[in-house]
């Protein structure tokens, strides 16, 4: 030691999530983004994925035990300011995680209901999905599902934005706090997204649809870079604004590509910004 008092520290995300061999999505995408905005990252793995841009070749489970000690060991240590939550595939794998938020005291999180791939692989088995909703819809911060995952949540089909809005309603309904509600896979020029907060008015976001063939992780990088944009201290609203305008920057400097032969991965290092720091307590 050099006898020089330690005053500062990181902002801390910690992801919960699956592995992609890819790259692309996963806890691989969710540190890339951590670091790009800034943050220091930690990762707790539910999940070994074998997958690339074409698609999804087999899953593997992590012990729970492992899982848990995991965030055990990172939360002991390090400490967590923000959390990211993503593919929890299994019931007991959703329980695991709502036990470690709980013992831990962790509410800042941001739950990505990860279900199926941009390959089209089904990520999550159907007892999870009710364990999901109700083990950790209380628990976050935020709920972000995408146009598929919110219709297979409230079980129809989501055509359009008045769709969105009752969607996004019943989902409050079920126990979320506040939902991002993603529109990217409604047609048309325009990509429109939904933030219904409870007690407040909706928030709709809407921007041109950027042409691109890479979106392979794209929400994985939005959820994460909401934790990311908490832990630094940003409110709600202002995170997601601000998560959006990096995704659509990272999408646009990967547009034009190439990685691999399927969907490829956005560019997350398009414009990063040295590790922030902030006073210890």
């Amino acid at each position: 030691m050099n006898g020089v008092a330690t005053t500062m520290r990181y902002p801390r995300v910690l992801t919960i999530a699956g592995s992609d061999s890819g790259g692309g999505a996963g806890i691989q995408a969710d540190l890339k983004t951590f670091s790009a905005l800034g943050c220091y990252g930690m990762s707790a793995i539910t999940a070994l994925t074998a997958q690339n841009t074409l698609g999804v070749r087999s899953i593997h489970a992590v012990p729970l035990d492992i899982l848990s000690d995991q965030i055990d060991a990172v939360a002991q240590d390090i400490g967590i300011d923000a959390v990211k939550i993503g593919m929890l595939h299994s019931a007991p794998t959703v329980q695991t995680v709502a036990a470690a938020l709980d013992r831990h005291g962790l509410r800042q999180v941001v739950l990505d209901p990860v279900m199926v791939a941009t390959s089209g692989a089904v990520l999550i088995d159907r007892q999870a999905v009710a364990s999901l909703v109700r083990e950790l819809f209380p628990r976050a911060l935020l709920v972000t599902p995408n146009l598929d995952e919110a219709a297979m949540l409230v079980d129809r089909p989501l055509r359009n934005e008045s769709d969105m809005e009752a969607a996004a309603q019943q989902l409050l309904g079920m126990g979320a706090r506040a939902v991002l509600l993603k529109g990217g896979h409604l047609e048309g020029e325009m990509v429109s997204d939904l933030l219904l907060v409870q007690g407040a008015p909706p928030r709709w976001f809407r921007d041109p649809r950027i042409p691109t063939r890479n979106t392979h992780g794209t929400g994985c990088t939005l959820s994460s870079a909401i934790a990311a944009w908490i832990a630094l201290g940003a409110g709600l609203e202002d995170a997601v604004a601000r998560a959006r305008a990096y995704v659509r920057a990272a999408l646009e400097a990967g547009a034009k590509v190439r990685t691999g032969a399927g969907s490829g991965p956005l560019n997350h290092a398009h414009a990063p910004v040295p590790m922030q720091l902030r006073p210890l307590p």
